[in-house]
């Protein structure tokens, strides 16, 4: 039952020795217990403030990155509308000249052809000359008194000429 109740001398040794340990300490332990806590309550500080501007520089730049990210967009819209354009461009001068290549051929074909069609009536009229020389001097040749024979004749001649 001590050890429940201590006796007077021992309570006033043990808060002596607590109160000399307590005198050490405050004395030599105590400031840099507290300079120690100081520097700690400093870093914390200072780790939370350096945390909020990093999250601020994170936010900056993340809006940055949105900022050229559409930046980038808008300029790769721009760049295939631009060579969309072009290509219609293209695709409308290349019609074009195949239109006018087409018209200049169809153009020539039709001047050929033209100088090809007075060239055959030129030859059809000088055959039909020669064919008309050939008959008229048949006939002078035989003098036929009778007409309707002169007829058959040159009509003879000109069914050997078309066949020719």
């Amino acid at each position: 039952m001590e050890l429940l109740t201590p006796s007077i001398g021992l309570v006033f040794w043990m808060s002596l020795a607590f109160l000399i340990v307590l005198f050490i300490l405050r004395k030599f332990a105590w400031s840099g217990i507290l300079k120690a806590l100081k520097d700690r309550e400093d870093f914390i500080e200072r780790s939370l403030k350096s945390a909020e501007e990093a999250k601020a520089q994170m936010s900056t730049l993340k809006a940055e990155n949105e900022e050229l990210l559409a930046e980038a967009r808008s300029e790769r819209e721009s760049i295939l509308r631009e060579a969309k354009e072009m290509r219609d461009k293209i695709l409308a001068d290349a019609k074009m000249s195949a239109t006018e290549e087409g018209n200049r051929l169809i153009s020539a074909a039709r001047g050929e052809i033209e100088k090809e069609k007075n060239q055959a009536l030129s030859d059809i009229k000088r055959q039909v000359g020669e064919i008309s020389l050939e008959i008229a001097e048949l006939v002078i040749r035989k003098e036929l008194s009778d007409k309707g024979a002169q007829e058959a004749l040159v009509a003879e001649h000109l069914s050997k000429a078309q066949i020719n």
